[in-house]
């Protein structure tokens, strides 16, 4: 049977039922226009030989738009009430097939691993992420997660424009660099809260990411990541002051930048992830550069 999607009424319906109300310590703003639901599948691309992977479903009104179209989904919901509703919602609302494709997870996105999720690995990461720990799970299950090959986020519009940036833009920092180092990504629209309940006071934007190989495979992400992080952490200072702790002074930060090819002089928001990877890779391993 085809999915029947669930509106304002059913959601509001669907929470009553099971004493639920959203709340801001978990994030939570549930999607409630059916319309929205189908423009994310449709962006997402997913297909039969898709495994979707869907952070925090919620009541599920995503979920029964991805079952209509991915071959399996893994939903990981922190919340137990949830969790334990989810499956009975998708067989009431797409049936009893549609269910058998469905694994649920009460658990914490940011702690889960391949071992916890289990075959069938997932290839396609959808979902609607709390805004307090969008970046963080994004990457993190981007780390954990090797399977994943692509996926669409729905998350603050500011996040999505840092994830999204590219160097020199204002918005471009640790979020744009960290998810570069793993996928290309691009905006893939904006969302206008009215869609939610609760409303959220901000819009939120979509990001679609493609993974790709890293632009280095000869240093330890782990490395590059201190790098990144020592480059943003002052972002006014040129790279040679910015990156003196994490090199072990400034003279030996402006060997390491000269031996990339990078000017000492230029700052983090200027550098591509390739350009951050060749700095990792110069300098010699001490106590702060090793993984």
């Amino acid at each position: 049977m085809a999915a029947d999607l669930l509106g304002p009424a059913e959601i509001r319906e669907l929470a009553a039922r099971l004493g639920v109300a959203p709340t801001k310590r978990l994030g939570q703003n549930f999607v409630h226009d059916p319309n929205t639901v189908r423009r994310i599948v449709a962006a997402a691309g997913l297909g039969t030989a898709d495994v979707g992977l869907e952070v925090g479903p919620g009541l599920g009104s995503l979920t029964l738009g991805l079952l209509a179209v991915a071959g399996h989904l893994h939903a990981v919901e922190i919340d137990p009430v949830l969790a334990a509703a989810l499956p009975e919602t998708v067989t009431r609302h797409a049936g009893r097939t549609a269910a058998g494709r469905l694994t649920v997870h009460q658990a914490d996105a940011l702690r889960t691993t391949a071992a916890d999720l289990g075959d069938p690995a997932p290839t396609a990461l959808v979902a609607n992420l709390p805004y307090n720990v969008a970046v963080p799970v994004v990457l993190h299950l981007l780390a954990e997660l090797p399977s994943l090959r692509h996926g669409l986020v729905m998350v603050q519009k500011e996040v999505a424009d840092r994830l999204t940036a590219g160097p020199g833009s204002r918005t471009y920092g640790i979020p744009s660099v960290k998810l570069a180092w793993y996928a290309d990504a691009r905006s893939a629209g904006r969302v206008p809260p009215n869609v939610f309940w609760p409303v959220p006071n901000v819009d939120s934007g979509l990001v679609a990411f493609t993974r790709r190989e890293p632009p280095r495979t000869d240093v330890p992400r782990k490395r590059v990541f201190a790098v990144i992080d020592a480059a943003f952490a002052q972002r006014r200072k040129t790279l040679r002051a910015a990156l003196a702790g994490w090199a072990g002074g400034p003279d030996r930060a402006a060997e390491a930048l000269v031996a990339a090819g990078v000017d000492p002089g230029a700052r983090g928001e200027s550098l591509t992830v390739g350009q951050f990877a060749a700095i990792a890779a110069s300098a010699p391993v001490t106590a702060s550069t090793a993984e």
